[in-house]
C-alpha cells in the first residue's frame, strides 16, 4: 500500500553523525519536526536550528516551501537563518582578514536564499556591506565576494535601490572606470549598475553621470565575452531608461558624453562600430546571453524611430511641406530653383498636381494628407527623403520609370513607400518592448550607421522589381505588398551578415521563386485530393503520428536547457529538464551554465513522477504568467510559456527558448499523458511527412513494370520457378 501523500521519506545529515532516515508528516509543524531531529542527536535549543537541502542551492526549508520536498530528498540540519545572519554579520566585520574572507564567501552563497536574505537585511546587513565597499579597503577576492553578496541581497527586491548612497554608486563607478580591474569585480560592478538603472530613475541619473560613454565602450574591446555582455546589458538599461529629450542632442565628442547621452546619434555610431568589430565579428562564437543583449540593443535602437512613426504630418507646417517640394524637385527639375518659376501660380499648381500624381501620392492636390496616418506617420517621409538625397539616381529612376508606364501598370512610389515603411515597422516590431526570451538579432543592422534607412532603400527597390514581375495594377497593390513582406521576412530569416548579403538573398527570392515555394509548401494541402488518395492518407496517418510521437518523446529524453526568467539580471541562470528513458519520471535541476553535452540524470536533483502530472497549461493559464511584470507579459513570452501542474497542487513553470522547443515540449508532454499533439509544428511535420510518404508510395506504383503479356511457357521443365506479380 503506497504511503499517504502527506508523508515524505527523507534523509537528514549532521556533521560527524550518522544520517537519520525519517518520515516527515507535512501536516505537522516544521518546528516539531526539527525538535524531533535535534532530539535524535541530543542537540538542545531546537529553535536555533533549521533544515536545508543538502544538494543544489541548499535553500532553507520553510513552512512556505516545505511542500516542494520530494521522497528520497537529502536534507541537512543547520543553524537557523536568523542565527546564521547574526554570526556572519559579526564575522564580516572582524579584524582578521582570513576570517572575514571566509565569512564573505559563505555570505555570497547564502544570500541567494530569500529566507536568509530577509534575516540578514533585517539586521542592517546591506548597510554594513555598502560601508565596506565605500571604505575602499577591500580588494581582490574579498571585494568580489562582498559585491556578489550585495547584488544577491538586492535582487530579492526587499530593499529599494533608491536607498543606496551616492558614495556607494561613486565607488562602484570607479571600478567600472578603472582601466585595469579584476574581472570578477568588474562583472559584479557592471551588474550592480545595471540593476540600479533598471530599478530606480533617481539612481539612473547618478549612474549615468558618473560614467562616460568612452569608458563603458572600452569594456567592449576586451577579449572576455562575459565582460562584453555585462557592458552591453548596462548600455541597454541606459537606453531603456533614457528620457526622450536626451535622444536628439549631438555634442562634439561622443566619448566624453555622460551615459545620459547613450541614445545620442554620435554615441550610437561609435558604439555600433565597436560592437561590430569586437563582438559580432570577433573570433568567438556568440553565446546565448550575448545574442539576447544584441537583440535588445537592436530593438531599443529601432524604437528610437517610434516618435517619428507616431507623428502625423501637419499639412499647415511649411517646413514639412518643403520636404515634399524637395522630393518633387529632385525627381523632375533637379537643376531648377523651386522659387524661380516665371509661370503663373495657377500653372505651377497644375504642374505640381501632375507631378505629385507621377510621384505616386494618393492625394495629388495636397500630398501632405498622405502622411497623416500613424503608423508610419512622418517616418515614411524621412525614408523617402533619405532615398532621394543619398541614392538620388535610384530615386529618379524609380519615379521616372513608373511615370512613363501605362497608368494601369505604374507602381505608385509615394503610396508604396508609405505602406512599405509601415510593413517594415511591423516586421521589426518598432515601438514594442524587447522579449525577454528572444535572441533574434540581425548582424546586418550593425554594419551601417543608417541601417534603417538603407534597409528601406533596398526594400523599395525590391517592391518596384516585384511589381514589374507581377505585372501588377493598382488593384493588385495589397497582393504585391503581401509578396514583398514574404520576400523580406524569408530573407531576414536567412540571417544575412551584411546589407549586401541581404540584397543577394532578395535576388534569389523573385516573385516566381515565391510562387514555387508557396506551391511546394501547399503541396500537402492542395494535392492528392482524389478519394483513393484521401483514403491512403487516412490509412498511413496513424503511422506518421506515432513516428512524430516517438521523436517528441526522444527529444524529451535528451532534455532541454531553460533560462530562469525570474532573475532580474538575466545573468547566466539556467536549469535543465529531461524525461527518464522509461518515460516515468521528469528530472530537473539548476545549472551554472548552458550544457555542452548530455546532462546526466544524477546531476539533476529534482524529479516529478509522470503519474503525478495532472495537466499541462500554456500561455495566460500558466501560474508564472499571472504574476509577471508588463515586460514579461508581452505576446512573445506568453506564446513560449507552459507549466506542468502536478500533485500536490504544484507547478513546474517553463519559458521555452524558442517556438520550436515550445512545440517539442508541449507535444511531448501531451503524448506522455496520452493526449492529442496539436502544435503548429506537429501539424506541419504531419503534412510534410504524409506528403513525402504518399509521394514515395505513388512513385513505387508508377515504377511497377507490368508486362504486356505473360512470357511463353517453356517446353522443357526449367530449373527455376518464376512468380509474376501484376500490379
Amino acid at each position: 500500500m503506497p504511503p499517504p501523500s502527506d508523508i515524505v521519506k527523507v534523509a537528514i545529515e549532521w556533521p560527524g553523525a550518522n544520517a537519520q532516515l525519517i518520515e516527515i508528516d507535512q501536516k505537522k509543524p516544521l518546528s516539531s519536526i526539527i525538535r524531533e531531529v535535534c532530539d535524535g542527536w541530543s542537540l538542545s535549543g531546537s529553535d536555533q536550528f533549521a533544515l536545508r537541502y543538502a544538494d543544489g542551492p541548499q535553500l532553507y526549508i520553510t513552512e512556505q516551501n516545505r511542500s516542494e520536498i520530494k521522497n528520497g530528498t537529502i536534507l541537512r540540519l543547520a543553524i537557523s537563518p536568523a542565527r546564521a545572519a547574526r554570526q556572519l554579520l559579526e564575522r564580516v566585520q572582524s579584524h582578521g582578514m582570513d576570517a572575514r574572507l571566509e565569512a564573505l564567501k559563505e555570505l555570497a552563497k547564502l544570500s541567494a536564499d530569500i529566507t536568509f536574505a530577509t534575516e540578514f537585511i533585517n539586521i542592517e546587513g546591506i548597510a554594513v556591506l555598502a560601508r565596506l565597499v565605500e571604505s575602499g579597503t577591500h580588494f581582490g577576492e574579498m571585494l568580489a565576494f562582498t559585491l556578489t553578496a550585495f547584488l544577491e541581497l538586492m535582487d530579492h527586491g526587499i530593499v529599494s535601490w533608491d536607498l543606496i548612497s551616492f558614495s556607494f554608486i561613486k565607488q562602484i563607478s570607479n571600478y567600472v572606470n578603472q582601466p585595469m580591474v579584476d574581472v570578477s569585480i568588474l562583472q559584479r560592478s557592471l551588474a550592480i549598475l545595471e540593476s540600479m538603472v533598471l530599478n530606480s530613475q533617481t539612481q539612473y541619473q547618478r549612474v549615468a553621470h558618473e560614467t562616460t560613454v568612452g569608458q563603458l565602450i572600452a569594456h567592449l574591446q576586451v577579449s572576455n565575452q562575459e565582460i562584453q555582455t555585462y557592458a552591453i546589458a548596462l548600455i541597454n538599461a541606459l537606453f531603456l531608461k533614457a528620457p526622450e529629450d536626451r535622444r536628439q542632442e549631438e555634442p562634439t565628442n561622443p566619448l566624453d558624453l555622460p551615459l545620459t547621452e547613450m541614445a545620442n546619434t554620435l554615441a550610437q555610431k561609435h558604439l555600433r562600430s565597436i560592437i561590430l568589430n569586437h563582438v559580432i565579428r570577433g573570433n568567438r562564437p556568440i553565446k546565448a546571453e550575448m545574442a539576447h543583449q544584441l537583440y535588445v540593443l537592436q530593438v531599443l535602437t529601432f524604437n528610437l524611430l517610434e516618435e517619428r512613426m507616431m507623428t502625423k504630418m501637419d499639412p499647415s507646417d511649411q517646413g514639412q511641406r518643403d520636404i515634399i517640394f524637395e522630393l518633387r524637385r529632385i525627381a523632375f527639375d533637379a537643376d531648377s530653383d523651386p522659387n524661380s518659376s516665371n509661370s503663373s501660380t495657377e500653372k505651377r499648381k497644375a504642374m505640381y498636381t501632375k507631378d505629385y500624381k507621377m510621384l505616386g501620392f494618393t492625394n495629388h492636390i495636397n500630398p501632405a494628407m498622405d502622411f497623416t496616418q500613424t503608423p508610419p506617420g512622418m517616418l515614411a517621409l524621412d525614408n523617402m527623403l533619405y532615398l532621394a538625397k543619398v541614392h538620388q539616381d535610384t530615386y529618379i529612376r524609380i519615379v521616372l520609370e513608373n511615370s512613363s508606364r501605362e497608368d494601369k501598370h505604374e507602381c505608385p512610389f509615394g503610396r508604396c513607400a508609405i505602406e512599405l515603411t509601415k510593413t517594415l515597422c511591423e516586421i521589426l516590431q518598432v515601438g514594442e518592448l524587447p522579449n525577454e526570451g528572444c535572441n533574434d538579432y540581425h548582424p546586418m543592422f550593425f554594419t551601417h550607421d543608417r541601417a534603417w534607412e538603407e534597409f528601406f532603400c533596398i526594400c523599395i527597390q525590391l517592391l518596384n522589381k516585384t511589381w514589374k514581375e507581377m505585372r501588377a495594377t493598382s488593384e493588385d497593390f495589397n497582393k504585391v505588398m503581401q509578396v514583398v513582406r514574404e520576400q523580406i521576412t524569408r530573407a531576414l530569416g536567412m540571417k544575412p551578415n551584411s546589407l549586401d548579403q541581404f540584397k543577394s538573398k532578395l535576388r534569389g527570392l523573385s516573385y516566381s521563386e515565391i510562387l514555387r515555394l508557396r506551391q511546394s509548401e501547399r503541396m500537402s494541402q492542395d494535392d492528392f485530393q482524389s478519394p483513393p488518395i484521401i483514403e491512403l492518407r487516412e490509412r498511413i496517418q496513424p503511422e506518421i503520428l506515432e513516428l512524430i510521437k516517438q521523436q517528441r518523446l526522444n527529444r524529451l529524453c535528451e532534455g532541454s536547457c531553460f533560462r530562469k526568467i525570474g532573475n532580474r539580471r538575466r545573468q547566466e541562470k539556467f536549469w535543465f529538464c529531461r524525461l527518464s528513458l522509461n518515460h516515468k519520471v521528469l528530472h530537473y535541476g539548476d545549472l551554472e551554465e548552458p550544457p555542452q553535452g548530455e546532462v546526466p540524470f544524477e546531476s539533476l536533483s529534482e524529479k516529478i513522477p509522470v503519474a503525478d502530472i495532472k495537466s499541462v497549461v500554456t500561455g495566460k493559464d500558466c501560474p508564472h504568467m499571472k504574476e509577471k511584470s508588463a515586460l514579461k507579459q508581452n505576446k512573445e513570452v506568453l506564446e513560449l510559456a507552459f507549466s506542468i501542474l502536478h500533485d500536490p497542487d504544484e507547478a513546474l513553470n517553463f519559458i521555452a527558448p524558442n517556438k520550436y522547443e515550445y512545440c517539442i515540449w508541449t507535444d511531448g508532454l501531451s503524448a506522455l499523458l496520452g493526449r492529442e499533439m496539436s502544435s503548429e509544428l506537429t501539424r506541419s511535420d504531419l503534412d510534410t511527412l504524409l506528403s513525402m510518404e504518399m509521394k514515395l508510395r505513388l512513385l513505387d506504383l508508377e515504377n511497377i513494370q507490368i508486362p504486356e503479356a505473360p512470357p511463353p511457357i517453356p517446353k522443357e521443365p526449367s530449373t527455376y520457378n518464376f512468380v509474376y506479380h501484376y500490379g
